[in-house]
């Protein structure tokens, strides 16, 4: 029951229609018996701004931001927190005396592979070079990652990232592209993962930027694509004998994450996973 003493929080993006989150969040709300609701708000470029104001108007407590606003939103907001400030995107954001905001996507990615092995010392291999990419590598530095490598389709985007990586964390960072160089790193890397669409519902049949020939077994896996569960990359790792990581495990952490800074608690895992699970 919605009253006048609801706490608000909710998601932000353009588009937002498919999104899991509410389901996420509200699960963990009632597991507490918090009198908090979420709920998707889409939100075009040009109202960004009043949406924001609105929000802080309006007395939100709490707010997901998703594509395509990650990065333009950081104008409007009056602090970040400092992994939110190095990769320069925010997902989450807290409304209290200042609007503060926060990046969980890299937090989310991390805890779901120190499931299997911590990160520190790990030579990371990730495909893409886009926001979900910079926001995981600069994790994975800040983690203790010993070198990343980012492969990418277009070189100059892989290479602007990871200069980003080298000037702001001095990371070991290196840029290469599909193929043959791709491979040859693979063959002493600790952890592949996946931050491209290739491979997204309804495209599930898509080629996949690496196969199996490419993997060892002693290699992690990690798609963040959690629609399908068992995705063409994935595929391929099993194939390899490689362990493998479902990206419904970011999206579950990542939310975790923002629900703690938004109530200071931690919901079990158990509750968000069933309330995903249930509807993807």
């Amino acid at each position: 029951m919605i009253t006048g003493q609801t706490k608000l929080t909710g998601l932000i993006g353009d588009p937002v229609e498919h999104t899991l989150s509410p389901y996420m969040h509200n699960a963990g709300f009632s597991y507490f018996r918090l009198d908090y609701v979420y709920v998707p708000f889409q939100v075009k470029k040009e109202n960004l701004k009043k949406a924001i104001e609105g929000a802080r108007s309006l007395g939100f407590k709490g707010l997901n931001v998703t594509i395509p606003h990650k990065i333009e939103i950081i104008q409007y907001l009056d602090i970040l927190s400092n992994n939110a400030e190095l990769i320069g995107a925010v997902n989450t954001i807290k409304f209290d005396d200042e609007i503060k905001g926060y990046n969980t996507d890299g937090l989310g990615a991390v805890r779901a592979i120190e499931e299997i092995e911590p990160i520190k010392n790990k030579k990371i291999i990730i495909l893409g070079a886009g926001g979900a990419s910079r926001a995981i590598s600069f994790q994975c530095i800040l983690n203790g990652a010993s070198e990343i490598i980012i492969a990418n389709r277009t070189y100059d985007k892989a290479l602007k990232l990871t200069k980003n990586l080298i000037d702001k964390l001095d990371a070991d960072a290196k840029a290469v592209t599909l193929g043959d160089e791709l491979k040859h790193e693979l063959v002493d890397g600790d952890i592949l993962i996946n931050t491209t669409p290739l491979g997204m519902h309804p495209h599930i049949n898509q080629k996949p930027l690496i196969t199996s020939d490419m993997l060892h077994e002693d290699l992690i896996v990690n798609d963040i694509i959690y629609n399908p569960t068992e995705t063409v990359h994935l595929k391929e790792a099993i194939k390899a004998g490689a362990k493998t990581i479902h990206g419904i495990k970011m999206l579950l952490y990542q939310g975790i994450e923002s629900f703690k800074i938004w109530t200071g608690r931690e919901p079990p895992v158990k509750i968000f996973e069933k309330a995903l699970r249930d509807h993807i």
